[in-house]
């Protein structure tokens, strides 16, 4: 079961990287196929599959099948307690997980095993078309989640992207997925909170196994988590992150609960959740600063470049190795400076190409912006622009709306501007996260390409859309990295048939941030599979997007967190206009654009290969039109 989370420090972005449950199909053999070979046995089964499909065979097997899928994601959801909140389903609002305890992780991994030989009993051949998909991603989830489990990432459970303590605060402010409006949610919470010790002691324990395999951290990643971790040692119960519901009762509770949940808060902050956190606090700064390593990538740590290159297929659903997607890296780069060269002089710009992005940021006429509320209102302008535009582009528009909101004040300074998913019974909209550290500093160019990726029509239609389908929840829940952000990164390239880049500051940021994604194929690939430094990666990343040193510092540090993530935008994107190319080329007048969008989305998230094999039907059934 995938998770979306709704804040980073656990954005939707950690979510998609953490639970490994990317999707594909016959992953037992795709993993030794070249993508067109894989694409070839996907068509052929397909074809075999269409005089079977209707039997009462395939009626049995999809049911089947469909019982095997709603068992997996029930028991998936009690592994990961917090992906179901994230995705709406409260069932589980009063626990955390626990897979860092060595016996839990061995009854996830049974558990997994299981759905795996039960799936294998089903004849796919039977299937209807619908099901073969259905069937062909919970192999592929299935199957991953298998070859991922030989690593050790239980051993580092904390890093300044990813940290239970840091989500629970941000849940405690109300605005994020756990929902607190009634006493009964507010005793789920601390019920929720209660348990958080017992992961404190295990997570300190796993990172004492990992001092000893001299699996840890780099010092750099520790040194940022701490400040995260100080916040929530906090003096008085009164002062603590968790103790924000007390301070935010609805009107609607009586004085009796009120006062009865105002007692139980304190009291737990107080006996059990400060001495945990001190003590946690206290091993982060101590021992394990002191334990933690100097170099910065994966590849390493003992085992790592099998770990690093696993997790490479995992985000990018390919067979691609990371020396090649370094080269695809350094080839995108180049070709989005040398649009650079044509676009300088038209902003007023006379010097080396490759410095426009850095010039651009010295411009004191693109921060306008006085308070957070004239950058929310920013972003509302551009929103309303887009919806206007989004009809002549999409036959489907998600029914779940999207809201705006800034980023909570605790994951500020590590967060990136992002999205999250409505909840699947819509009593939470989709929101787009805006980190407004500085409202004076943040730049208004930049705003329409980041809206199209973060919000509409990139996350908000995949994700949103994708709860509409009628596909089982893992389905629904569930995605990979490379579909998920590839089709966001494609999203922006539309704001040139919307006609919000006639504008060339605004084409310049869109240029900007897909020279991003196409520099994070490189210093990706470079931390941890190269040997690049953390010192290294700083500066490549200051020449070529002319960052200062502390924003090239988070974005190296995100990197080195989460190894292999930044992959999946610029590797997904290439994929989908590819794809577009293919249908312009092949159906000439025929081709619908609009069309085409409702058919990469229409089946929700799918690895790149099926994507792909999908389209190339789509284009036949196409000509025949």
């Amino acid at each position: 079961m995938r998770k979306f989370a709704s804040l980073p420090g656990f954005s939707n972005v950690a979510g998609l990287y953490l639970s490994l449950g990317v999707l594909s199909i016959f992953l037992s053999t795709s993993l030794l196929m070249s993508p067109d070979a894989f694409a070839d046995q996907v068509a052929a089964q397909v074809t075999t599959n269409l005089t079977t499909a209707t039997s009462p065979i395939a009626n049995k097997a999809g049911k089947q099948l469909n019982t095997l899928a709603e068992n997996y994601y029930n028991q998936a959801a009690g592994f990961e307690p917090l992906s179901a909140t994230f995705n709406g389903d409260n069932r589980f609002d009063d626990q955390l997980p626990m897979t860092l305890v060595p016996a839990v992780r061995v009854r996830q991994l049974a558990m997994v095993k299981k759905v795996a030989q039960e799936l294998a009993r089903i004849p796919r051949a039977a299937l209807s078309a619908a099901d073969q998909v259905t069937y062909d991603c919970l192999d592929y989830e299935v199957q991953s989640l298998l070859a991922m489990a030989g690593f050790n990432d239980r051993l580092m459970p904390i890093n300044q992207m990813d940290s239970i303590p840091v989500t629970l605060a941000n849940f405690a402010g109300g605005q994020s997925s756990q929902p607190l409006q009634t006493p009964a949610q507010y005793e789920l919470f601390l019920k929720r909170v209660s348990h958080l010790p017992a992961w404190v002691d295990q997570a300190i324990l796993n990172m004492r196994e990992g001092i000893k395999k001299g699996i840890v951290l780099p010092r750099t990643l520790v040194v940022s988590t701490l400040p995260q971790l100080k916040v929530l040692v906090t003096e008085s119960a009164e002062n603590h992150p968790y103790y924000a519901p007390v301070k935010n009762f609805p009107t609607s509770f009586s004085d009796a609960d009120k006062t009865r949940l105002t007692a139980a808060y304190r009291t737990m902050i107080t006996q059990k959740i400060l001495p945990s956190l001190s003590k946690l606090n206290t091993f982060m700064q101590t021992d394990y600063l002191a334990a933690s390593r100097s170099s910065s990538g994966l590849g390493v740590l003992p085992n790592g470049a099998k770990w690093y290159q696993a997790l490479v297929r995992d985000q990018t659903t390919t067979n691609l190795d990371p020396e090649t997607i370094h080269a695809i890296g350094l080839k995108e780069v180049a070709r989005i400076q040398n649009e650079f060269v044509l676009l300088g002089p038209k902003l007023g710009y006379s010097g080396d190409p490759k410095g426009l992005p850095g010039w651009i940021a010295t411009q004191n006429e693109y921060r306008p912006f006085k308070t957070e509320a004239d950058v929310l209102a920013g972003y509302r302008r551009i929103d309303a622009v887009i919806r206007t535009k989004l009809p002549q582009l999409f036959g489907r528009i998600p029914k779940a709306p999207l809201d705006i909101r800034p980023e909570p004040e605790i994951s500020r300074l590590t967060a990136s501007d992002h999205y999250s998913a409505p909840a699947i019974d819509g009593s939470r909209p989709g929101v787009f996260w805006a980190v407004i550290n500085d409202p004076k500093e943040y730049p208004i160019t930049e705003m329409t390409t980041l809206f199209l990726h973060e919000g509409q029509p990139g996350h908000h239609f995949h994700l949103a859309l994708m709860q509409e389908l009628d596909i089982p929840k893992f389905r629904k829940f569930g995605g990979n990295n490379a579909y998920t952000e590839g089709w966001a990164l494609y999203a922006e390239t539309l704001g040139k048939e919307m006609g919000l880049y006639e504008d060339p500051n605004a084409y310049l940021e869109h240029l900007t941030d897909e020279l991003l994604r196409a520099s994070r194929l490189v210093v990706d690939t470079g931390l941890h599979a190269k040997g690049w430094t953390r010192e290294e990666t700083i500066k490549y990343l200051q020449a070529t997007l002319g960052y200062d040193e502390a924003s090239a510092l988070n974005a190296t540090e995100r990197y080195m967190a989460w190894p292999g993530q930044a992959l999946g935008y610029k590797i997904g994107s290439l994929k989908i206009m590819e794809l577009r190319q293919r249908a312009m080329s092949k159906l000439g007048t025929k081709f619908n654009l609009l069309s085409f969008h409702d058919a990469i989305l229409s089946d929700g998230t799918l690895p790149l290969a099926l994507l792909e094999a999908k389209m190339d039907r789509w284009i036949a059934e196409q000509q025949k039109i």
